[in-house]
């Protein structure tokens, strides 16, 4: 088994977002990571060199392999903001009806702008998702 190239590292998180070039895409940053502050009871850490992370689990799955990831965490890309809500979708399903505008990948949601979203919703679904992940890795 390969190990995890992402990892938690002492990078600076503001620096991290303060080079981020687009104005409205930094502000989003920004109210995205208190919002994961907030929820989580973590403070942000950046994870690889382009991922804000908050807190940890450890994972073991049937197959054997392990390791830590983030409870939560965002990544400002080039096209949009990929938000990691690492249960997965299918405990969200009623909350991405009521989110706005997004796409789904396996466990990221895609977002182009805040404003295309309702806030609540969106730290309804973060809350639901780290306890998922509390629930299933104690």
């Amino acid at each position: 088994m390969s190990e995890l190239k992402t990892k938690p590292n002492n990078q600076s998180v503001a620096d991290f977002l303060n080079a981020v070039t687009d104005a409205t895409q930094k502000q989003d940053c920004i109210a995205i990571c208190t919002l994961m502050q907030e929820v989580t009871g973590h403070q942000p850490k950046m994870w690889g060199t382009a991922i804000v992370g908050f807190g940890s689990y450890h994972y073991k799955y049937a197959s054997g392999q392990q390791g830590d990831w983030m409870l939560a965490g965002f990544s400002p890309r080039k096209q949009n903001l990929s938000i990691y809500l690492m249960s997965g979708f299918e405990p969200l399903q009623a909350q991405l009806q009521q989110l706005g505008k997004h796409k789904t990948g396996k466990g990221c949601l895609y977002i182009k702008k805040l404003s295309d979203v309702n806030m609540e919703v969106l730290k309804e679904m973060v809350a639901i998702s780290v306890k998922v992940l509390k629930e299933q890795y104690p």
